[in-house]
C-alpha cells in the first residue's frame, strides 16, 4: 500500500498529513519546524517519513491569491517542491490551497480550542485539508 503525504508549507513550520492510496482519507500526522536551510528541512522531513512505507507523491498546498494569480509565497513553495522532489525522487504535486487556512481555523474554533492550541494544530489541520481536497478532486476523474 502506498501513501500520499500532504504538506502545508511555511517558512517557520510545515504541517504534515498522510493518506493511504486505497483508503483515500487524509489524517493529520505532525508538524515539522523549518530550518533556515531548505536542504536541512527536506532531510528532516524525509527522516521523519521513513517509516510510512512507499510514498506515491507529496501534495503541497500552493498558495495562490484569491484572484488566482501567484504571489510571492508561490515562488518559495515552487523552490521547496523542486528541492523535495530532487532529494526524494518522489513526485511532488502542487495543489491550490486557497481558503484552507481559514477552513482549518474554523474547524479548530468549532472544537473550542484556545488560541495557543489552534496555533499548534493549524498547520497540520491545513495539511490534512489540502490532502483530502486533492484526493477528492482526483477521485472525481
Amino acid at each position: 500500500m502506498t501513501t500520499f503525504i500532504g504538506l502545508d508549507f511555511g517558512l517557520k513550520k510545515i504541517g504534515v498529513a498522510k493518506a493511504h492510496s486505497s483508503l483515500r482519507v487524509a489524517l493529520p500526522l505532525t508538524q515539522i519546524i523549518a530550518s533556515p536551510k531548505p536542504e536541512t528541512t527536506v532531510t528532516l522531513l524525509l527522516k521523519h517519513l521513513k517509516d510510512y512505507g512507499p510514498i506515491e507523491a507529496f501534495v503541497i498546498g500552493f498558495p495562490l491569491l484569491l484572484s488566482g494569480e501567484e504571489g510571492e509565497m508561490c515562488q518559495k513553495v515552487r523552490a521547496f517542491a523542486s528541492l523535495l522532489e530532487g532529494m526524494s525522487q518522489i513526485p511532488v504535486i502542487l495543489f491550490d490551497e486557497r481558503l484552507t487556512s481559514k477552513q482549518a481555523e474554523t474547524l479548530l474554533l468549532e472544537r473550542e480550542m484556545n488560541r495557543k492550541k489552534r496555533a499548534a494544530y493549524s498547520d497540520v489541520t491545513s495539511a490534512t485539508l489540502i490532502l483530502q481536497s486533492y484526493l477528492e478532486s482526483t477521485s472525481l476523474k
